[in-house]
C-alpha cells in the first residue's frame, strides 16, 4: 500500500487533472419490436466514413457513437448523450432505437446481416472488404456483438509504463467482468447450428444463459476466435508486441488462403489470407494505441511514436443506463487504470498468458458462482478475495482522484465496488437475468425492446436546441463533402491500392 501511495503521490494533482478518457459504443439499430433493422444507415447522419462522432461498425446496422477526449467525467458522459440524442431524433423517422444490450437482438439469417458500406473510395471500398472477411472467418452473427471501448490516457506516460498498466489490467481484468459484466443470457438465434453449454431460461427457449455468467461476450461463445489462440503476444515491451503482431499480419494462414481474396466473379472475399487481414482483427481485453494519420497503418503508427493512449474493450452495454455506461462506473474505471498504471508489473510469461485467458474464460461464464476459485501464479484463490485485494489497494488512488477534483466521487465509485463484490445480487449481470426472468417471462427479446425503448425515452426527454440541430446537421453535410472528395481524389485502382497498403514494407518504420 505505502508505494502505491507514494507512487500516487509523484504523480501530482496536475497530471491527475488531465487524466484524457473519450468513449466510443456501438448499439445495433432495431425495430420497435427488437429484430435487426435492415435499412441503410440513416442518410441525415452523415457518412459513416468521415464523420466525426457517428459512423457505423461491422454492419450497416451497427451504429458507433464516438466522444472527443475529454477531462472530466461528466464532459465525457455529456458528449456521449448529445451525439446520442441528435441519432436518436434521426432514427425517429423510421421508428427506430439502439439496442441497450451488448448480446444482438433477435438476427435475420447470417447471410443477410448487412456489412457496412463506405462508398466508393478505395479506402472506403476496403473497409466494406474487411467486414465481408470477419463474415467469412467468423460468421457474421459474431461482429454483431457490441460493446463500449474506454479509451484513456494521462500526460507523461512512457509506451513502457503503458505495457506496464496493460499487463496488470490483463491480470486483473477478472474484476471489471465481475463488477461491470451485463450479458449473462442471449438470443437463442445467437447460437443457432453451434455447439454450447447454455441452458434454456424459463419455459418457453426465449432465452438462453448461464446461472453464474457475468458477460456472455467475453465468454467462449462471444467475440473469440480459436485461430487467433495461435497468436503467442507478449505485453512486455512495444518491439515484443508488434514483432508478434506482424507476424500475423504478413504470414499466410491456410484455412484464410482457402478462402481466397477474391471469389470467381471477381468479388473481393477478404482484403488478405494472413491471420489477421488488419491490426483491428486482433481481440483483446485492452490495446495499446496511437492516432493514425491518413493512409497510415495502425502498427507504423505504433512503432514510430509510441503508445498514446489504451483502449479498453471488455465492457459490457448496462441495460439499465440510458448511456449503458454511468459516470460512477466511468470513475472506477479511472480509479482500476491508475491501479494497473502505479502497481508493481513483472513480465508476462506464456504460463501466465494462459492463466490469464482462464480467468477471463471461467469469469465470464461462471463469476458470480459462490466460492470460485481462479489460478494465480499457478495456485487456486477465491476470486472474490483477490478482486477484494486489488479493490482495497486502490483507496489511495481514490483518495488522491477526490482530493485533487474536489469531490468525493471516487471514494463512493470504490465504495459501490466493494458493495457489489459483497452482494453478487447486486451485479449487472445478476439485475438482467432478474428482469428477464421475473418482468419479461425469460423472453430476452421482450427485455431488450422494453430498455431499449426506455434508454431512447429518457434520451429524447433531455434539453435540446434548434442550434444543435443546426450543429448536427452542418456536421453531417461535412462528411457528406469529406466522403465525396476522398472519392474524387482516387486515381489508383483499387486492387493496386489494396495491394500497396497490405504491404509488409507499411508496417515497420
Amino acid at each position: 500500500m505505502n508505494h502505491i501511495q507514494q507512487r500516487i503521490d509523484a504523480v501530482g494533482r496536475e497530471r491527475l487533472l488531465h487524466i484524457g478518457r473519450g468513449i466510443e459504443k456501438e448499439g445495433l439499430r432495431v425495430t420497435e419490436d427488437g429484430a435487426l433493422a435492415m435499412t441503410p444507415h440513416p442518410a441525415a447522419l452523415g457518412s459513416a466514413l468521415t464523420h466525426p462522432s457517428i459512423t457505423t461498425d461491422f454492419s450497416e446496422s451497427q451504429i458507433e457513437i464516438i466522444t472527443g477526449v475529454h477531462q472530466s467525467v461528466q464532459g465525457c458522459l455529456d458528449d456521449l448523450s448529445q451525439v446520442h440524442q441528435y441519432v436518436y431524433q434521426v432514427l425517429q423517422a423510421n421508428d427506430e432505437r439502439l439496442w441497450i444490450s451488448s448480446m444482438p437482438c433477435s438476427l435475420p439469417p447470417d447471410e443477410t446481416i448487412p456489412l457496412g458500406r463506405y462508398g466508393s473510395s478505395n479506402i472506403g471500398r476496403s473497409k466494406s472488404v474487411y467486414r465481408m472477411g470477419l463474415g467469412h472467418r467468423y460468421g457474421r452473427r459474431m461482429q454483431t456483438i457490441s460493446g463500449i471501448h474506454y479509451n484513456w490516457s494521462m500526460p507523461g506516460i512512457s509506451s513502457e509504463e503503458y505495457f506496464a498498466l496493460i499487463r496488470n489490467f490483463r491480470r486483473q481484468a477478472f474484476v471489471l467482468l465481475y463488477l461491470f459484466g451485463a450479458s449473462p443470457v442471449l438470443c437463442p438465434c445467437f447460437v443457432e447450428g453451434r455447439q454450447h453449454q447454455l441452458q434454456p431460461l424459463g419455459d418457453g427457449s426465449g432465452a438462453l444463459y448461464l446461472p453464474h455468467a457475468t458477460s456472455l461476450r467475453m465468454g467462449r461463445l462471444g467475440y473469440q476466435s480459436d485461430a487467433q489462440a495461435s497468436i503467442s503476444v507478449s505485453y512486455n515491451h512495444l518491439k515484443g508486441y508488434a514483432d508478434s503482431l506482424y507476424g500475423a499480419l504478413t504470414q499466410p494462414y491456410p484455412a484464410y488462403e482457402k478462402i481466397g481474396i477474391q471469389n470467381l466473379g471477381g468479388e473481393y472475399n477478404q482484403l488478405g489470407t494472413s491471420l489477421l487481414q488488419i491490426e483491428n482483427e486482433f481481440y483483446g481485453t485492452i490495446r495499446p494505441k496511437r492516432t493514425v494519420q491518413r493512409g497510415e497503418r495502425p502498427l507504423h503508427a505504433l512503432r514510430e511514436r509510441g503508445v498514446e493512449y489504451v483502449e479498453v474493450r471488455l465492457m459490457d452495454i448496462n441495460p439499465f443506463e440510458s448511456m449503458g455506461i454511468s459516470a460512477q462506473t466511468m470513475r472506477l474505471l479511472d480509479v482500476f487504470l491508475l491501479h494497473c498504471l502505479l502497481s508493481d508489473s513483472p513480465p508476462d510469461s506464456p504460463a501466465e498468458i494462459a492463466e490469464m485467458k482462464h480467468n477471463q474464460h471461467l469469469t465470464a461464464e461462471r463469476g458470480r458462482e459462490p466460492g470460485l476459485q481462479l489460478q494465480r501464479n499457478g495456485q487456486p484463490v477465491l476470486l472474490t478475495g483477490w478482486a477484494a485485494e486489488v479493490l482495497q489497494a486502490c483507496a489511495p488512488i481514490a483518495a488522491a482522484l477526490d482530493a485533487a477534483h474536489g469531490v468525493q466521487d471516487y471514494s463512493q465509485a470504490l465504495a459501490a465496488a466493494h458493495q457489489l463484490l459483497a452482494n453478487p445480487e447486486q451485479t449487472p449481470s445478476a439485475q438482467v437475468l432478474a428482469a428477464v426472468t421475473g418482468q419479461f417471462q425469460g423472453q430476452f427479446k421482450a427485455f431488450g425492446a422494453a430498455q431499449s425503448q426506455a434508454a431512447r425515452a429518457a434520451t429524447l426527454a433531455q434539453p435540446w436546441s434548434e442550434a444543435l440541430t443546426a450543429s448536427y446537421q452542418a456536421l453531417a453535410a461535412d462528411s457528406v463533402g469529406a466522403q465525396k472528395s476522398l472519392e474524387a481524389a482516387d486515381t489508383v485502382p483499387f486492387e493496386e491500392w489494396r495491394q500497396c497498403y497490405m504491404s509488409p514494407e507499411h508496417l515497420v518504420v
